[in-house]
């Protein structure tokens, strides 16, 4: 065990150098002058400054130095746990993290709890059915939450539950009610992908031998699909949630401009409009650093599942 959790650090180390280093190269291959750009958001235009001011803003920025050297400073103050400062809010990242990571979090985590509660729910509703005509209703249900694009299932939700119904607020960052049709557009369709693998796994495991002799034991249909079917046709449920961790990460940047949230979402698409490069990389190694971990997690709880599997090396 101590070996296997080595190296997967040691990978979650590469991953998190490796998403460092594209988003930093691809930032700066954007057409574009980064201090041009800083200055037009905060209403200046760059002719009204001498070249003297201009040459001490490159230098105040560090945008005077080349590609590479610009490189390895900001990685090294990454390593040493400073993010560095964003170029137009001219305040250090982590100060500006701490103020909107809360927000995406929080969005972040209830919608993983919708998507699980629904996504299972369902999969296990339509496991547990027998009545054809609602099974293959259920069956069909997640295709049509996975097709539906993000940005209209918000407009909708907008439309019927708060212009409509008046029962949650349509835009804001402000209590529980404004978390609320931000987390189900987020977690719509990683419900859908959970319902339609967790389908799959109900089907597999219906037909394995362990199910045939506990029907022969006498339990019930809930029973068997409770004590055996379900622990065995959620691993590959385990898995996937590990990686759809990374697509409610990168959908909340999505849903919190829909809404009109103040998280990481519309911060960093402000960031890369304005190519606000330290800001940028520190979304993206947090991000990256939240995917790496909960993998980790995931892979560590598959022996508790399935005692059949194990990180130990095998000995011939």
């Amino acid at each position: 065990m101590s070996r296997y959790l080595l190296g997967r650090i040691a990978q979650a180390a590469l991953v998190l150098w490796g998403a460092y280093s594209i988003t930093y190269f691809i930032l700066y291959l954007l057409p574009g002058d980064p201090l041009s750009i800083m200055l037009s958001a905060s209403g200046m235009e760059i002719d009204a400054l001498s070249p003297e001011q201009l040459a001490r803003a490159r230098v105040y920025y560090g945008l005077d130095q080349g590609l590479l050297e610009r490189y390895v400073d900001l990685l090294l103050g990454v390593l040493q746990g400073d993010l560095g400062q964003s170029l137009t809010l001219n305040r250090p990242v982590t100060e500006i993290l701490a103020e909107r990571l809360p927000q995406t979090l929080s969005l972040a985590g209830l919608a993983i709890v919708l998507s699980l509660i629904g996504g299972v729910g369902l999969a296990y509703v339509a496991a547990y059915v027998r009545w054809q005509p609602l099974k293959v209703f259920l069956a069909r249900l997640p295709a049509l939450g996975f097709s539906v694009p993000v940005f209209w299932m918000g407009l909708l939700l907008i439309q019927i539950f708060a212009f409509g119904l008046g029962w949650f607020p349509a835009t804001g960052s402000v209590g529980f009610d404004s978390l609320v049709l931000p987390a189900v557009t987020l977690a719509i369709p990683s419900a859908a992908v959970y319902a339609q693998v967790l389908q799959r796994g109900f089907q597999d495991v219906w037909r394995e031998p362990y199910i045939a002799t506990a029907w022969a034991k006498g339990l019930s249909r809930a029973q068997v699909q409770a004590r055996h079917a379900f622990r065995n046709a959620a691993l590959p449920l385990l898995t996937l949630i590990g990686l759809q961790v990374g697509n409610t990460v990168s959908g909340a940047v999505l849903v919190e401009t829909i809404f009109a949230r103040n998280g990481v979402g519309r911060l960093v698409q402000e960031a890369v409009l304005r190519q606000d490069i330290p800001l940028v990389l520190a979304v993206v190694t947090v991000s990256a650093a939240a995917f790496v971990l909960v993998n980790l997690l995931v892979d560590l709880l598959y022996p508790i599942l399935d005692p059949r599997i194990t990180h130990a090396p095998k000995v011939s």
